[in-house]
Formats: structure tokens, C-alpha cells, sequence
């Protein structure tokens, strides 16, 4: 992620952030289109309106600064975990205004000495089996050197981490301190899927977007349902050839959260540009999103070339008009108090601040939903899908309508 020089200062995690701009266009490859009309979910009850949202304060003892993602606890009604970019994991309670928040897990001595602006504890995913493994997923960056990790955990209870039983499962050098991605999620196939950045500095100067050789660029799926180490799945699409077996992904520059839709299985996935344009994919097996020959649905360098075959393009993008600088991703949302809702894909912008919803039904453009009161670094939920929008430092807030 990018950011203006004076911003920088107030970015703590700019690479978690969203984008915005007060303009937004959609491009969609014949691909996409298909694959949208062929699983679509079911229809929502009414259409969303520009405007008619609100981000209301929520949690308001939750004020820790760099959260980068609140995940209801499998099993453990009403609460969750609140990740910060410092290494802190807190069970949180969700029925108390927060009040009741403890530290379960401290990752700060395994972190990067003298983190940069985008490095630290960057995501969290729980086992499909939680309830019988314990077992959590982080992403964090290591070092120095500087390596890009995924570890698991076992959770003694949902409120003690056995803080012994860490074992490291991928670390990746990385050779700039930007451009780390982080989400992780467990798809509905029980496979876990990683999101990773090109390695950094600016315009990928070492070509990680398009080398399928390479684990940086790229979201990946791996297996790790055994009891060490982790499998590359033989259905991957370079499991027997071409690139890593791990990528089911790749031209991707900076993969700020994913989310797999409840109700179709299908992966859309918030794509950090560089200095124009950001992006929503919807992510198929071994897809090819453009990065670095493409920024959004613009070619990065239209003086060099820009052979587009084979690439797929954005299903929304929009532009750094009207302050906007870089994307968060969000959920599909399913949540009961706005059916309208059901199936839209909830996004937003680190600097402009702005909410949109994207129907993954159809073709159509974004609905701006709401402005937030923070820069928005993550989106949260809680057990019943109902979506919390996370800053920079303060308390959640949670999107209702107005």
C-alpha cells in the first residue's frame, strides 16, 4: 500500500486500510460474468439505498489502537478476538460494550524488531475442527530477517493459549517492509487460504506479481488438516506443474482480506493498488488479476506494453479521486436486522473513510453505503454476521441502518 507523504505519518497500518473515491467504476471479465450468473446467491429483500446506513460507535471499551480484526469465537457465544498489529490477541465480550477483554495470547516478542508501517500481527483464522483441535492460524511478520509467517497455536481454552505449542508452517523472505497482505480464511473445501503481497517497495521491482515461481503476489491454498506441517493439494491449479504447487492465485499486489461467501462458496477479495487504483476480484482457481501489467482496470505502464491476454479484470475498481488511497476488504454480508444486504459484498477505504456494498448477483455498480468515523484498517463481525468496522485507533463501530 501507498500512501501520501502526509498521511504516512497518521497511517499505523496502512496496508490494512481500504480505499475509496467519491467516483467508482466496474469492469468485469466475460468469466466473471458467468460464473456470476451461475451462482447467484438468493435475492435480497429490497436494494440497498446510497446514504441509508450509519457507522455507529459499538464496543466503546475496545479502544486500542492498529486493530486489524475482530472474529467471533467458534463455540464461545458472544465473544471474540480482537486482533492488534502490536502481536495482542484479546477475548473480547460482544454483550458488555467490551468491557470485559482480556490478553489470550501475546505474539509481540516474535514479531519484527522496529516493525514498519504495514508489518506485524496481520491476520487470524480458526480451524474448521476448533472446537475439538483448538487450533488457530496467525499471519505475522518475523525477523530480522524479515520473513513473512504462518504458524498455528493450540488454545488450551478459548480464553489460554498454550503459549509453547507454536509450530511455524511457511515463512517467506521478504525483502521490503510494505506489501505483506495477511488475511487468511479457511474456504468451505476445509483448505486454508493465505493472502501475500509482492514483497513491497513500489511498482513490483522484482516482478513477484507474474512469477507463478514465487509465493509473493499470490493468495494460497494449502492443506493442514494433518498433524504437522501442511499438504499442497493435488486439485491446486500448479500442483503438478507451471509454478508453486501452493498458488491457487497470483498478479495480485497487495491482497488486504478476503471472504468466502457463505452462501455461494464464492472468494471476493480487496486488492490494494499503487497509486490510481483499487480493486474487488472475484478470485477462481488459478486466475491471473493483473498486477504488475495492470493496476485496477488501467494498465500501470502503457508505454511498455500492456498485453492484456488472459488477465482477469476487476469485477469493481475505482479511482484516488476525491481522497480516496487504499482498500480494506470486508464480508459478504448475511446478517438478519438488513436483509436488503444478503449477498452484498461489504468493502471499504483506509482515507476517505467511505462504506460501499457490491451485489456478487449481478454486474451493477457499488452502493456508497455510509462514511465512517474512522480510517478503516479492518472489518469485523459478530456470530449472527452483523458487520463492525475497525480503525486505526478508538473503538468499533458497527454498520446499521439509519
Amino acid at each position: 500500500m501507498r500512501l501520501p507523504a502526509a498521511a504516512r505519518s497518521l497511517v499505523l497500518i496502512a496496508i490494512i486500510a481500504g480505499a475509496c473515491g467519491s467516483g467508482s467504476s466496474t469492469k468485469s471479465s466475460t468469466s466473471i460474468a458467468n460464473r456470476t450468473a451461475a451462482a447467484s446467491p438468493r435475492a435480497a429483500i429490497g436494494t440497498p439505498k446510497a446514504g441509508a446506513y450509519a457507522a455507529e460507535p459499538a464496543l466503546p471499551q475496545l479502544k486500542f489502537g492498529l486493530a486489524i480484526g475482530l472474529f467471533p469465537i467458534p463455540g464461545d457465544d458472544g465473544f471474540a478476538y480482537l486482533l492488534t498489529k502490536d502481536g495482542m490477541i484479546r477475548r473480547v465480550s460482544m454483550n458488555d460494550g467490551g468491557a470485559t477483554h482480556d490478553i489470550v495470547l501475546d505474539m509481540s516478542s516474535r514479531l519484527i524488531t522496529n516493525p514498519g508501517l504495514e508489518e506485524g500481527l496481520l491476520g487470524l483464522a480458526f480451524a474448521p475442527d476448533f472446537a475439538t483441535s483448538r487450533r488457530i492460524y496467525l499471519n505475522y511478520t518475523a525477523g530480522p530477517p524479515r520473513e513473512d509467517t504462518v504458524s498455528r497455536f493450540v488454545m488450551a481454552t478459548s480464553s489460554v493459549a498454550d503459549v509453547g505449542s507454536e509450530e511455524i508452517l511457511l515463512q517467506i523472505d521478504d525483502p521490503f517492509s510494505n506489501h505483506n497482505g495477511g488475511g487468511m480464511e479457511f474456504g468451505p473445501d476445509g483448505m486454508l487460504y493465505i493472502g501475500f503481497g509482492d514483497g513491497g517497495s513500489g511498482g513490483d521491482p522484482n516482478g513477484n506479481g507474474q512469477n507463478k515461481n514465487v509465493l509473493l503476489g499470490k493468495l494460497l491454498r494449502i492443506d493442514v488438516s494433518g498433524a504437522k506441517g501442511y499438504a499442497v493439494p493435488h486439485d491446486n491449479p500448479f500442483a503438478s506443474g507451471g509454478g508453486r504447487g501452493e498458488v491457487w492465485a497470483y498478479g495480485l499486489r497487495n491482497p488486504w482480506r478476503f471472504d468466502f461467501d457463505a452462501a455461494t462458496g464464492r472468494l471476493w477479495l480487496s486488492d490494494v493498488g499503487q497509486g490510481t487504483w483499487e480493486e474487488v476480484d472475484l478470485i477462481v482457481p488459478g486466475g491471473n488479476y493483473g498486477w504488475n501489467t495492470m493496476e485496477g482496470p488501467v494498465c500501470f505502464k502503457p508505454n511498455t506494453g500492456c498485453n492484456q491476454d488472459g488477465l482477469i479484470l476487476p469485477r469493481a475498481s475505482y479511482s484516488h479521486d476525491g481522497g480516496s488511497c487504499s482498500i480494506t476488504g470486508g464480508y459478504v454480508y448475511h446478517g438478519a436486522s438488513m436483509p436488503e444486504l444478503d449477498g452484498w459484498y461489504i468493502y471499504g477505504d483506509f482515507c476517505s473513510k467511505k462504506v460501499w456494498a457490491l451485489n456478487t448477483a449481478d454486474a451493477s455498480d457499488p452502493v456508497l453505503l455510509t462514511t465512517s468515523g474512522t480510517g478503516i484498517t479492518a472489518f469485523g463481525k459478530d456470530v449472527g454476521g452483523e458487520i463492525y468496522i475497525l480503525g486505526s485507533d478508538g473503538a468499533p463501530f458497527k454498520l446499521v441502518r439509519k
